[in-house]
């Protein structure tokens, strides 16, 4: 298995996380909410050009086509040229043992933020709440920070809500995230390879000021659905290219039954039964 060493001087889950903030993450909210409606056109989604991956990273081929889309939800298939999915590993002894000991402490340091109230209470902020979206990240600044060099499974980046009729924030789950120079191996030491599948958002063009309405639309040019995702298309449109954006991260829905729905990819549904 190919690993990817440890860079220094890359930039930092904070950075990514702010900068989400600059690039109008509510506008590509929106064209996710578009996507969902156009469903008919997966079929014709291409799979995503290795060539203009970073040569330093592992991502999963099948991962990335369209064949096996059923393990996401229509929003994260719709990013088909803007992800990296960690490749499955051979299960080794006392890994379904070392995820069923972290459920555990993961419910058990989340169920008061079953009232939302309690999460900001205690630093977690809302992203995006004007904005209608089938999942709510809460995310605490102190743990962005915190998950670029350590793991701890009660202390998640981000606390996962959900929208229903009688609740605007139902708890569903967390998102874990590591540096963006994390390794498959320290990925695995987190949350093992064998059960989980962690993802990066990769080839992101940024619009320059007098393009930013192409985040929009059926068929959106820039951003994390758009259909430009090499550096030089980016180059030719007059965006900014990034690689990479944000960190490694993974979902996790503690309350599921099942490992594979624990672990689901599958944003658009609801994780609380």
């Amino acid at each position: 298995m190919l690993a990817f060493p440890r860079r220094t001087g890359f930039p930092s889950a904070r950075f990514y996380f702010t900068l989400i903030l600059m690039l109008t993450f509510g506008a590509l909210l929106l064209v996710a909410s578009r996507v969902l409606a156009a469903q008919d056109k997966m079929s014709n989604m291409p799979g995503m050009d290795q060539k203009n991956a970073d040569p330093n990273r592992t991502c999963d081929d099948m991962g990335m086509s369209v064949n096996s889309m059923s393990v996401m939800g229509q929003s994260m298939a719709a990013m088909t040229n803007h992800m990296c999915i960690t490749p499955m590993r051979p299960e080794q002894p006392g890994d379904k043992e070392k995820v069923e000991a972290m459920l555990a402490q993961i419910r058990a340091a989340i169920d008061k933020y079953k009232d939302y109230k309690k999460a900001l209470a205690d630093g977690y902020v809302v992203g995006n709440p004007k904005v209608e979206q089938p999942q709510y990240h809460f995310t605490k600044d102190a743990y962005v920070h915190l998950a670029d060099t350590q793991f701890d499974p009660t202390k998640p980046t981000s606390l996962l809500y959900y929208h229903t009729a009688n609740q605007r924030y139902r708890l569903e789950g967390v998102m874990f995230t590591d540096s963006t120079s994390a390794n498959l191996d320290e990925l695995n030491q987190r949350i093992p390879l064998s059960i989980a599948r962690w993802h990066e958002h990769t080839n992101f063009c940024a619009a320059p000021a007098n393009k930013v309405y192409e985040y929009h639309g059926e068929n959106p040019k820039f951003g994390m659905f758009g259909s430009i995702h090499t550096a030089e298309a980016c180059k030719a449109e007059g965006g900014t290219f990034f690689p990479v954006i944000f960190s490694w991260m993974i979902h996790v829905f503690p309350y599921e039954t099942d490992l594979k729905d624990v672990f689901s990819m599958n944003d658009d549904v609801p994780h609380v039964h």
